[in-house]
C-alpha cells in the first residue's frame, strides 16, 4: 500500500469525536487518559492523575498515534483504498482497534467496496 498521511478533515474529525482535555481524567473504561484520549498503553507520556499537557503536545501525540494506525492499516488492507476510505478506516481503527478482526476488513479485502458503509454503521 502507499504511504499516506491522514487528511486534515479526518484529523479534525478524530479530534472532534475524541474531544480534548489538557488535565488527565478517567475515561469510560476507568483508565487515566489525557489529550485526545491516549492512555499509558499508547506509550509516553505515562498518564496519571496529576498529568497536564498542552494542546500542542496533545496534537503531537495524536499524530504519532495515527501514524501507527496508518501503518497497521497498510499492512492489513490488500486492495487500494481511495484517500477518503483510507482516512475513514484509519479513524475507525484508531477509535475501535477492531479493524483487523472485522467483517468490514474481510469484505474490503475481497474488493467489496460497497459493503464498507453498511459495515461501518454496525
Amino acid at each position: 500500500m502507499n504511504n499516506r498521511c491522514i487528511n486534515v478533515a479526518v484529523l479534525a474529525l478524530v479530534k472532534q469525536w475524541d474531544g480534548h482535555k489538557t488535565k488527565a481524567y478517567r475515561n469510560v473504561a476507568g483508565l487515566w487518559s489525557v489529550g485526545y484520549s491516549p492512555t499509558s498503553a499508547a506509550g509516553a507520556p505515562l498518564v496519571g492523575p496529576s498529568l497536564i499537557i498542552t494542546e500542542a503536545h496533545s496534537e503531537e501525540i495524536l499524530s504519532a498515534d495515527l501514524a501507527t494506525f496508518e501503518a497497521r492499516f497498510s499492512s492489513m488492507v490488500k486492495v487500494p483504498p481511495t484517500d477518503d476510505q483510507f482516512a475513514v478506516l484509519v479513524s475507525f481503527d484508531f477509535n475501535t482497534g477492531r479493524l483487523g478482526k472485522s467483517t468490514l476488513l474481510k469484505k474490503l479485502n475481497r474488493g467489496d467496496y460497497n459493503a464498507v458503509p453498511a459495515e461501518l454503521m454496525k
